[in-house]
């Protein structure tokens, strides 16, 4: 729920201290027609991100991890651009997950089963961690320690 469907949430995570990862989410899918309507996503985002980096201090939330929320509320379209974009999440000064693993952003591009996106995947998250990404949500954790493997490595 991002945090937004229990009002208690936030003040309980900065009074325990924890760790916590604030995804981006937007409504649910019922109206999803009006839900990937942004005028600009990745702008839309950062203010988003901007008005949770404002509740974190006054919930005294120290830690916390930023996720764009690929596939929740977004086109396909959407989630390319705001990967092209993922570097420009780092204004905030947080570690960055990107969760594109077997994603409808890739399937749904090639018209193949999620189970077909290994190769795919790697890809995306070469090119997040290129722009940024911290932290992969993988299925496929081999393969994607490999990739973080290579990255280092090229880098």
């Amino acid at each position: 729920s991002a945090g937004e469907d229990d009002p208690m949430m936030l003040s309980i995570v900065g009074k325990l201290g924890l760790s916590y990862v604030a995804m981006h989410k937007r409504g649910n899918s019922a109206n999803m027609q009006t839900l990937t309507d942004y005028t600009d996503v990745v702008g839309d985002l950062l203010t988003y991100f901007n008005h949770f980096a404002q509740n974190a201090l006054r919930f005294e939330i120290k830690d916390w991890i930023l996720d764009p929320g690929f596939g929740f509320a977004k086109t396909v379209v959407q989630n390319y651009e705001i990967l092209s974009r993922l570097d420009e999440f780092k204004v905030f000064d947080r570690p960055v997950l990107t969760g594109v693993s077997r994603k409808s952003m890739i399937y749904k591009r090639f018209n193949i089963s999620p189970e077909d996106t290994l190769p795919a995947t790697q890809v995306l998250h070469m090119k997040a961690l290129q722009l940024g990404a911290d932290i992969l949500r993988v299925h496929d954790v081999a393969e994607a320690r490999r990739t973080v493997e290579l990255y280092h490595l090229l880098k």
